[in-house]
């Protein structure tokens, strides 16, 4: 539901109402003994929440283009020397170190 602003136009008095976008505005102020005619103001609006992992814009996308960049990401390879299927040269001696030790 949008909060909507309110000014009293007798006593200044500025506040926030909670209500439904169908509701009728208010009429008078809330204070303690004003009673004055409030008016609706014009507000900045409510900010945008997200909520979730994220909205991106590869969240939509087709199951083509999904399968395309997962078939593009696969052939570059993920090791650091760029040789596909080979280990990196630092655990390569880690585990050597580790077989020494036995």
């Amino acid at each position: 539901m949008p909060t909507y602003e309110y000014q009293c136009m007798k006593c200044g008095y500025k506040f926030e109402e909670i209500q439904r976008i169908t509701a009728p505005p208010l009429e008078s102020c809330p204070q303690n003994g004003c009673d004055g005619k409030v008016r609706r103001l014009i507000g900045t609006g409510g900010g945008l929440l997200f909520k979730g992992s994220g909205f991106y814009i590869t969240d939509y996308r087709s199951e083509g283009y999904k399968k395309a960049a997962k078939s593009e990401n696969d052939s570059s390879g993920s090791s650091s020397n760029g040789k596909k299927g080979e280990k990196p040269a630092t655990e390569s001696k880690s585990n050597a170190a580790a077989l020494n030790k036995e």
